[in-house]
Order: C-alpha cells, then structure tokens, then sequence
C-alpha cells in the first residue's frame, strides 16, 4: 500500500494508506442517512482542511485543492524534522500568494532564547509581521512540555509565566492559538495495550519520543492539567486543541472538556484511527458526539507535503485520505480501516453537521478579528 502520511508529528505517523474500501457494496448504516451526503457529493461540497503542512512549493497542491474542493490552513511547525520555520514561511507566503482562496497558513515561532531579555518582545513584533502578511493562527507544539527546558533546565510548560506576553500578543492581534499538547495517550502505554497500530508503529521506531519508556518525563494526566490551567486563564483566547486536545481516546471526555472552555475548539487531525476504534463499539455514541458538538469540531488532517515529495504520488495520497474521511464521516458506508483491523461504518452525519465540521467552524474559528479588551 502507498503511504498516507510523510513527516507526521509523534503519534500520528501510519506506515500505510490506513483504510482499504470494502469489496461488498455499500451499506446503510442506520439513522440519518437519507439526511446525508454520498460520495458523489464530495467534490461539489466546500471543505476546509484545518490541519495541514506544505512544506513543498509546487503548485500541483493548488491543483488539488481546486480539484477536490478543500481549502487548507498549512500550519508553520518548531519541529526538528520540517524545514527551518523561515523555509516554512516562506512556502506559506508563496502558496498563498498563487491561490488565497485555497491556500491560508499559520505561523510559530522559535522557543530559542525563551526566558533571556527581549526574546518575548522579539516574537511579539515576529507576530504582528505575520498577521500582517495573511497569518490566520499561531501553533504552539508540543516541545512546551516535552522538548525545552528554562534555565533552571526545568520543563517549560504550557502556562508558564514567561510564555504570557506572547499568548497575550496572539490574543490582541485576533488570532486563533493551536496548540498540540502532550502526545495520544496510546504513548503512556505498553505497545501491546495501544489501540491504533500507526500509534504502536511509531512509538516503537521513536523511543525518544515514547513516553511509557521514560517515566521521568511529565504523565500523562500532568500534561492535560497544564493545558487545562492555561486555557481557564485565557477565556477570551480563542484555542484550537490539535489533534483532538490529546482526548481522542475518549468522546466522552472530550465533550466534557468542550463543555468547560466555550472558547475552545479541537481539530480532527490524525486520530480518526482513534474515533474510528470507538465507533466500532458503539457507533451511535460516536454519531451522538459528533451532533452534539458540531459548532466546536474541525475536520483536519495532518497530511504533509513534505520536501522530497513527488507531487502526483502525494496528490494521489493526500485524495485517498480525504475521501476515507468523508466516507467516514459523511455517508453510511463501510470500509476496512486496517490501523485498527475492523471493518467500519460510515456515521452519516446529516449534511448541516457536515458543513460546519468541514467548511462553517474553520472560516469562524481562523477569522483574523480584532477582540475588545
């Protein structure tokens, strides 16, 4: 099989194209499918990917957003394995220049020289730069928390104090913050109990990055609170938790999370695996979630045009993994998703749920607005 995702962020990497469509037709899969979408509607409806990494400057992405429908938010990364943040943007500022009705992007910034004179100052002018030139959002990833350290070579963690000027900044410029928190819980836990094998993959190859093995890094649970502190101490912020806020595991939880920050949304990126293994045990519960919370949900993806990628094998990649999703999420078919060996069906959505995950809350949420003090 061709490989879905190049370059993904810890956690999230697959070894192959994680789903495979099955050889019987397709099935109904209950309730609120004459309300719903068909795979022949994907093309024709507006969609928005709010969880993207171009890091190649061919064109022949543009050709496929056009093609399938989607807008992207490409998101600038402080990550080793992306090219350096300048070599980000400046894609980004390419690409949206070629197509700004297809192409949006976010910026970081660097966490070197955190805590010396000026350095907060520094990226707060770095910031205003960007949002000038078209930057809808800042990522924040999760080397807060895991990767740097202070002076003192503590952990910095995602409420520390030297990190408000910053949050402050992002705040009155009217941006959206992103923040990848921690890991997928799967990395807490021995390979055998992990739920998604493109979790076991990855963490099995990246020791550095599995935190089972290193017990003298924060938990689990300690991450999750420091999230938590941070977005009760900046209500007016409006927060994007990537990856499911590293709840992806429980749709339960998650809801409670949404329900106790009403400034808070979460992206879908790179664990549909994860709602997908809980759909199999009790689709409705699944379904239910998704309804309920519709106004707080963004579809995403992860998906990475990477540096060395060949454009026509990652335009074929990048379009089986979204009309995996939309089968998913959009029509009541079922399709083998191999990352957890079973064979899943599709949740039917009715079509007003579909608009706002897929198009409706990514155009809210990244609308560059000055908020009032």
């Amino acid at each position: 099989m061709n490989r879905v995702f190049r370059q993904l962020i810890a956690g999230v990497l697959a070894a192959t194209v994680p789903f495979s469509i099955a050889a019987a037709p397709a099935q109904s899969a209950g309730a609120g499918v004459s309300n719903s979408y068909s795979m022949a509607d994907f093309a024709q409806v507006r969609k928005y990917d709010a969880h993207f990494h171009a890091n190649n400057a061919d064109v022949a992405l543009l050709d496929l957003l056009r093609e399938d429908g989607f807008q992207v938010l490409s998101i600038n990364v402080d990550y080793p394995d992306f090219p350096s943040i300048a070599q980000q943007h400046t894609i980004a500022l390419a690409l949206a220049a070629k197509d700004p009705a297809h192409f949006h992007w976010a910026t970081t910034f660097s966490m070197k020289g955190f805590g010396t004179p000026g350095w907060a100052d520094k990226v707060d002018a770095k910031l205003a730069q960007d949002v000038a030139s078209g930057a809808l959002a800042v990522k924040i990833w999760k080397n807060v928390g895991l990767v740097e350290r202070n002076a003192a070579g503590k952990l910095i963690m995602l409420d520390d104090p030297g990190l408000v000027p910053v949050i402050e900044q992002v705040r009155t410029l009217g941006m959206a913050l992103i923040d990848h928190q921690g890991e997928p819980r799967n990395c807490w836990l021995p390979l055998d109990q992990m739920t998604t094998d493109n979790d076991r993959e990855y963490f099995s190859n990246h020791p550095d990055y599995y935190m089972y093995l290193h017990p003298e890094m924060p938990g689990y649970e300690d991450l999750m609170a420091a999230r938590d502190r941070f977005v009760a101490a900046n209500p007016k912020l409006r927060f994007v938790g990537a990856h499911m806020a590293s709840l992806e595991y429980d749709v339960d939880r998650l809801g409670a999370f949404l329900d106790r920050f009403p400034n808070a949304t979460v992206d879908l990126a790179a664990r549909m695996s994860q709602v997908q293994y809980q759909s199999v045990r009790d689709r409705e519960k699944v379904r239910n979630f998704f309804i309920r919370y519709q106004d707080r949900l963004l579809y995403g993806t992860d998906l990475t045009f990477g540096p060395d990628a060949k454009a026509e094998e990652f335009k074929r990649e990048a379009h089986g993994a979204w009309t995996s999703d939309w089968r998913y999420l959009a029509t009541g078919e079922t399709q083998r998703i191999d990352m957890i060996h079973a064979d899943v069906a599709g949740l039917a959505l009715p079509r007003a749920v579909i608009d706002k995950i897929y198009y409706a809350n990514a155009v809210r949420v990244f609308a560059v607005s000055r908020p009032a003090d």
